[in-house]
């Protein structure tokens, strides 16, 4: 008998379940987690709740991506409206109004020459899909044998087989060694001896950009195809760029003919307290990868934006030829679509970019508080970004930091951990209060687990 939907009983969502080991978490240690889970069952503005009640003030806008706060009636209502219309539309060969809407919408916001999106349905997608695309454009623009990809150490840039040949995070990569054989890495930025508790942009470092050049002496800048980093890398901890490191690589990658591909899947939609990194930094690369706060993470959306030059290129050949053999089967999604727009009208109407650069300083201020606190080795903040660095316990690195998620989370506080980095993110409504709540929560619980 075929179970009607109206016959399903909504009470898993608040029911504790009693058998856990069907399901595959990910980046996640599934036999520490499933001995003692935690659960979220709702959320709405600031908060989460857990599965016995507790309310869960969130620090981390869930995973860098719900920038405009939880439970948003106008993406809600926007989502249900596009599902009784129409579910999904095939997107090859064939598209539907809500994704010209958006694609507009967004490259509007967008600065520069940066006019054509591509949609995907994940960072990690949109990743892989920019690196297939600068690939395609020299192939296109009569440079075929530019196929190298240039990443960088500590980097992230999801987890398809391109992002973790161009990332840079050990463990990300060794568990799977058949990477794309063609790539190479640049040195991070990350440099505690002459950068630490900086606010803001860090004024040692451009020089790290030069490595670039030695880069494109020992392969050729012939064979260089694209360089792509994080603006601020967020998944590694938090490192800031130091100032004029960007603009010094748009300049070697300008010098060498190397397109400079910007992942600002967490830095997008207002977490500098700008639209955009590329915007904050004045550096316009020749693609931008988007997603989290696209959609407010309402529902899994990516995208690609490529400057005017590369998508030409691209549309040189017959007509009815395709252009770009690639994609995904959502693509553009109707319902992606909708939680996207309303999502952008939240940012417009809420002015929520000016309001998170308002907010920087009293959050960086009461983030770098926390200096003096125990086995604080480290602050960096930038708009309202925060990664507070933790002396490691001998032989037990990242123990210090875990410890001190899972207290954050007994006490009410939701924090992201990567190695002994706390990283902080809070959704953009954030209030003073609330930073006042986090950092003197992250206070106490340091002292806790020293």
């Amino acid at each position: 008998m075929n179970t009607r939907v109206d016959d399903i009983s909504d009470d898993y969502a608040t029911r504790t379940p009693n058998n856990l080991d069907a399901l595959w978490l990910p980046f996640t240690a599934n036999r520490q987690f499933k001995a003692a889970p935690r659960l979220l069952v709702s959320a709405a503005g600031m908060h989460y709740q857990s599965v016995d009640g507790r309310q869960i003030l969130d620090g981390t806008a869930g995973l860098w991506c719900v920038n405009a706060g939880h439970g948003r009636r106008e993406i809600i209502e926007a989502v249900q409206r596009q599902s009784e219309r129409m579910d999904y539309a095939p997107g090859f060969q064939m598209a539907h109004p809500a994704q010209f809407e958006l694609a507009q919408r967004l490259v509007d916001m967008l600065p520069g020459d940066l006019e054509h999106a591509f949609f995907t349905n994940s960072g990690s997608e949109a990743v892989d899909t920019a690196l297939k695309i600068a690939l395609a454009y020299h192939q296109a623009n009569g440079a075929p044998t530019r196929t190298k990809l240039i990443g960088r150490e500590r980097g992230y840039h999801g987890v398809g087989f391109g992002g973790i040949s161009v990332g840079g995070i050990g463990a990300n990569r060794k568990q799977f060694r058949n990477q794309l054989s063609e790539t190479d890495h640049l040195p991070h930025t990350h440099a505690p001896a002459h950068n630490r508790f900086c606010r803001g942009e860090p004024a040692w470092g451009a020089h790290l950009a030069d490595p670039l050049e030695s880069l494109v002496q020992l392969h050729g800048a012939e064979t260089i195809a694209a360089v792509i980093v994080e603006p601020m890398a967020g998944s590694t901890g938090v490192l800031i760029p130091p100032v004029g490191y960007l603009q010094r690589l748009r300049e070697i990658c300008d010098r060498h003919g190397i397109l400079l591909i910007f992942d600002e899947v967490i830095t997008g939609f207002g977490r500098l307290g700008a639209g955009f990194a590329c915007e904050k930094f004045d550096v316009i690369p020749d693609l931008v990868t988007l997603a989290k706060g696209l959609t407010n993470a309402a529902v899994p959306m990516g995208a690609v934006v490529a400057r005017k030059g590369i998508y030409d290129a691209l549309m040189t050949g017959p007509e009815a030829m395709i252009e770009l053999f690639h994609g995904y089967t959502y693509s553009g999604h109707p319902l992606a679509c909708a939680a996207a727009i309303a999502t952008l009208g939240i940012y417009r109407d809420d002015e929520l970019f000016a309001r998170a650069a308002d907010l920087a300083p009293y959050w960086e201020e009461a983030v770098h508080g926390l200096r003096d606190r125990a086995h604080v080795t480290d602050i960096r903040t930038l708009g309202l970004v925060a990664g507070i660095e933790l002396e490691s316990r001998p032989g037990k690195p990242g123990a210090r930091a875990y410890d001190a998620f899972t207290t954050c989370f007994e006490k009410g506080l939701l924090t992201r951990t990567t190695g002994d980095i706390i990283a902080l993110s809070p959704p953009l409504i954030v209030e003073r209060a609330q930073i006042d709540q986090i950092c003197d929560t992250i206070g106490e619980t340091l002292d806790e687990v020293a």
